[in-house]
């Protein structure tokens, strides 16, 4: 399933891989704008984690800020700042998550460029094997194409011989060289050239200083460890010129100090171990990402940062608003409450005392007619 899989991930590369290097002819401009393209599809992705790295800057000072007053709680903690990324349409994790998408395409690139025969032609295992057989029959040395056991004998799994970790590129150089009436006839077989400006993309910086020892200094492996080196190096410069356009913080410093010590030297062990065509892929993305994050920082994101704080601006006055208008509701909401008091108490005042009906006294008597409150008394009302 694994292996499907694998083969479906490598399919596009392969086939954009393929597409440039008939074009060009050229395995190291194929790689090279192969790497462009990539560029240019993931761009739109990349500017989306660019302004979600710009707020996420932007809301830093209430981020410490809660930090700071929820020491104690990390529950209430993680729920303000949830609150404070909801507000302001912050994913913390876009940030970073396209930052790793070189690893997939490096990866897939890795087989690529180490089985051409099954994962660049995208020819069958089956067809693989009927050209290892054609090989061993034509007396071409398989010694460094095939894996053999202690006692000399080749190694199978499943029926089919077992490659050394570069024979395939090794039997494809073999039947490009020496044989290639052996590959005549096969759909989809392509006489793949590894060498780009002298340098052999197939070999690795391990397998350069090796043959400096056989063979001395010559252009052919010192490139391949100028390739390497300078793709060490354009990953700081890359590095350094993405933080141009960020605020520095305590935190980021240290985060992007830790990278720009890790990131190198894992450029520099790719390049010692792997092909070179690696390396090269790797110093083109690393430029054209420094090509882009220079057009970001000029252009582009000036206009971000300028749309997300006007953006945070009408977020704080909304809230603001909400605020005042919940005060002004809570305002109402006591007055109303002191009304409804004091119209209860002035009812129970009136059920405990209340005023006194009006009685007719012996003092409010004249003669035999009862004095009535608020009449003026005549004598002679009863004639």
């Amino acid at each position: 399933m694994f292996a499907t899989l694998g083969y479906w991930i490598c399919w596009p590369f392969a086939w954009l891989t393929r597409a440039f290097y008939e074009l060009t002819g050229s395995y190291g401009v194929a790689l090279i704008l192969f790497t462009l393209v990539v560029k240019l599809v993931l761009l739109p992705f990349m500017m989306k984690s660019k302004r979600s790295m710009i707020r996420m800057n932007m809301v830093s000072g209430q981020l410490q800020e809660i930090q700071k007053r929820y020491a104690n709680n990390r529950e209430k903690m993680a729920e303000e700042q949830q609150r404070l990324y909801q507000e302001n349409g912050i994913n913390p994790m876009s940030g970073c998550l396209w930052s790793f998408i070189p690893m997939p395409i490096l990866i897939a690139l890795y087989y690529i460029i180490r089985q051409p025969i099954t994962h660049f032609m995208m020819l069958s295992k089956e067809v693989c094997q009927s050209l290892v057989e054609k090989a061993i029959a034509a007396g071409i040395d398989m010694s460094a194409i095939l894996t053999y056991d202690k006692e000399g004998a080749a190694v199978l799994k499943d029926g089919l011989n077992q490659f050394t970790p570069y024979g395939q590129i090794n039997l494809v150089n073999a039947i490009n060289t020496q044989h290639p009436e052996l590959a005549e006839g096969i759909s989809g077989w392509m006489n793949v050239d590894y060498h780009f400006l002298g340098i052999d993309l197939g070999a690795s910086a391990s397998d350069a200083l090796g043959m400096i020892k056989s063979g001395g200094l010559t252009w052919a492996v010192v490139g391949i460890i100028v390739m390497v080196l300078l793709a060490a190096a354009s990953q700081v410069a890359n590095m350094k010129i993405s933080m141009m356009g960020q605020p520095q913080q305590a935190a980021a410093n240290a985060t992007n100090k830790t990278m720009m010590l890790i990131m190198p030297l894992m450029t520099l062990w790719i390049g010692y171990t792997l092909p070179a065509a690696l390396s090269l892929y790797w110093l083109a993305q690393s430029v054209f990402s420094a090509i882009q994050d220079l057009i970001l920082n000029k252009a582009y994101l000036r206009k971000i940062r300028e749309a997300e704080e006007a953006r945070a601006k009408a977020i704080t006055e909304d809230r603001k608003a909400r605020q005042e208008e919940a005060r002004q509701r809570q305002i109402q909401q006591q007055a109303e409450a002191k009304e409804r008091q004091r119209d209860r108490q002035i009812q129970e005042a009136r059920k405990k005392g209340g005023q006194k009906k009006a009685s007719t006294t012996e003092a409010g008597r004249v003669g035999d007619r009862p004095y009535a409150r608020g009449r003026a008394y005549r004598e002679h009302d009863d004639e």
